[in-house]
């Protein structure tokens, strides 16, 4: 793409010492997440997320199949079921996504641009960890919006438009439709390309590759389309229900805590220079060319403002707005490269900005390890079992290879004495901790685990239940309940003649104690629940 003769550029081919700079930093990134991964316990989403890979479906409850689909692939179908590699995609496709995000900020600016792009995309939060270290749809989702951006970032603003740019947007279509494949939110991919056609180059609409384009996702996405159709859009309804907004009145703390969470998942430092960059570009600064300046915003601020805009009416998670800003990561490194240019700073001069972004980063990945390891910093206070721990979210990753363990003795003990069943099922109330439960203590010891509530409750665990083994009239039965999130079985005498008292098994970090689990023993099942979904579609 040429550049306007009126923007400085440090230079115009990749110098050896930033390729050596890049690859310093995908090889840094990759070892540090990977050493995570392994370290690390599976949190609530990404335990349920491993239900994706062992049930595969042409889509879920949730969310499109993707996600499933890539944990499918790099744990070789789950032959290899531990952490690293249910969350190997994140941490291999983490330093692709850095090669990727620098090749774009070289494209839109120079070299220089790219190294500073990729390392504010290692600096953030949500891309290093949320989506780098974790394995949750965001994974796949920003490796395709990526390579997205980089195609429509190299075609679209092409004047006259050729062949190979026509090609380069059929083959932007293929991964905005798996990236659509990954979460809903990509179409905003073909919405911020939509808009720049319509606004600055409409020779494209002339084109058939344009056309074909959509056609080709579309087609890829038919997959979602027909799960939704056999399952009464249920999908499409939830996700829907999340982001509705009339009649729920102005909520400004709920903006606030989109508005604070966006900036923290992003990293506070970035945030800064983005808006920097941004009331930059409303100076008439011209430190970005107009093309990849225009389809850099409009890939991005359309999907963070409607965001923002449905927090002021109900609770929004900020990391829907998360590939959003990697467009805004690309124009402030360009910035940053800019104020380099016109001050002619060496080739590899890092801005002190973007050192303390990374060094926020590690900061903050640092005490967070750190305290989910050890609990030095949140304190325990209770004064009933059954609240121990209730204040304290690093437990997501804590404590179920130690449950697992210490259940492992009361089940031996119990089925060594006849008390309980071997082949008795476990029961859980809602699909967190229901998949907790299953992938650390049922699943390793070949206990089927049904989880038994309303659908809003279980989730994907209403197809998966149909799986399984059903539930035998005068069998036994295991429930286990937490602290964090304690469940009364009571409600399960609907279908068990008696429920014991439960056997307790603290949880420590240390010598504190951080969370209680409480073992219920389900007696003689008189009446076998219902199918969720059966009973919900005839009622």
């Amino acid at each position: 793409m040429a550049q306007s003769k009126i923007i400085p550029t440090l230079e115009t081919t990749t110098p050896a010492k930033i390729k050596q700079a890049l690859a310093l930093i995908i090889l840094f990134s990759v070892l540090l997440r990977g050493l995570l991964s392994w370290w690390l316990e599976l949190c609530n989403d990404e335990v349920y997320y491993w239900t994706y890979a062992r049930y595969p479906a042409l889509s879920h409850f949730d969310h499109p199949p993707m996600v499933g689909f890539f944990i499918q692939a790099f744990s070789f179908n789950l032959f290899w079921d531990n952490e690293l590699f249910l969350r190997l995609s994140s941490v291999v496709l983490g330093g692709f996504n850095t090669w990727i995000i620098y090749h774009i900020g070289r494209e839109a600016k120079s070299p220089s641009a790219g190294l500073y792009a990729a390392l504010l995309y290692n600096a953030s939060v949500y891309c290093f960890v949320i989506a780098g270290i974790f394995i949750l749809p965001d994974t796949p989702q920003l490796f395709f919006w990526l390579l997205s951006l980089y195609l429509l970032i190299t075609s679209l603003p092409a004047s006259p438009v050729g062949k190979r740019h026509g090609r380069r947007l059929l083959l932007a279509a293929v991964t905005i439709g798996l990236a659509m494949l990954s979460k809903y939110t990509s179409v905003f991919l073909w919405l911020g390309a939509g808009l720049y056609i319509l606004l600055y180059n409409r020779a494209w609409l002339r084109r058939a590759e344009l056309y074909a384009g959509i056609l080709v996702s579309v087609v890829i996405f038919i997959p979602v389309i027909i799960w939704n159709f056999q399952n009464d859009f249920i999908s499409f309804t939830f996700q829907s229900e999340r982001v509705g907004f009339f009649g729920n009145g102005l909520r400004l703390d709920y903006f606030f805590t989109e508005l604070f969470g966006q900036i923290g998942y992003n990293n506070p430092v970035n945030f800064v220079l983005i808006v920097l960059a941004l009331i930059a570009i409303l100076r008439k600064r011209k430190f970005l060319s107009a093309a990849p300046r225009r389809l850099l915003l409009l890939t991005s601020l359309p999907l963070i403002g409607l965001f923002l805009f449905f927090a002021l009416f109900r609770r929004t998670l900020p990391h829907w707005t998360g590939p959003a800003y990697l467009s805004l990561i690309i124009v402030a490194a360009a910035w940053l490269a800019d104020i380099a240019a016109r001050r002619k700073k060496p080739i590899l001069w890092i801005p002190r900005s973007i050192i303390i972004s990374v060094g926020l980063l590690m900061v903050v990945l640092t005490v967070g390890v750190i305290e989910i390891k050890s609990g030095l910093l949140v304190p325990t206070h209770y004064d009933d079992p059954r609240t121990v721990g209730n204040n304290d979210i690093t437990l997501d990753m804590y404590g179920w290879r130690q449950l697992a363990t210490k259940f492992d003795s009361l089940l031996q003990a119990d089925v060594a004495s006849g008390y309980m069943p071997a082949d008795a099922p476990m029961i859980s109330h809602r699909w967190f901790p229901a998949a907790h439960l299953d992938y650390y203590v049922a699943h390793p010891r070949g206990m089927p685990l049904i989880a038994i509530g309303s659908l809003g409750d279980i989730h994907k665990y209403a197809w998966i239940n149909r799986e399984r083994p059903p539930l035998l009239p005068g069998t036994d039965a295991w429930y286990i309940t937490g602290s964090r999130d304690f469940n009364m079985p009571g409600y399960l005498f609907e279908y068990y003649k008696y429920i014991e008292t439960p056997d307790i098994i603290p949880i420590n970090k240390g010598n504190k104690l951080v969370e209680n689990f409480f073992v219920y023993r389900l007696r003689d099942l008189y009446r076998q629940p219902k199918d969720v979904l059966t009973r919900e579609e005839n009622s």
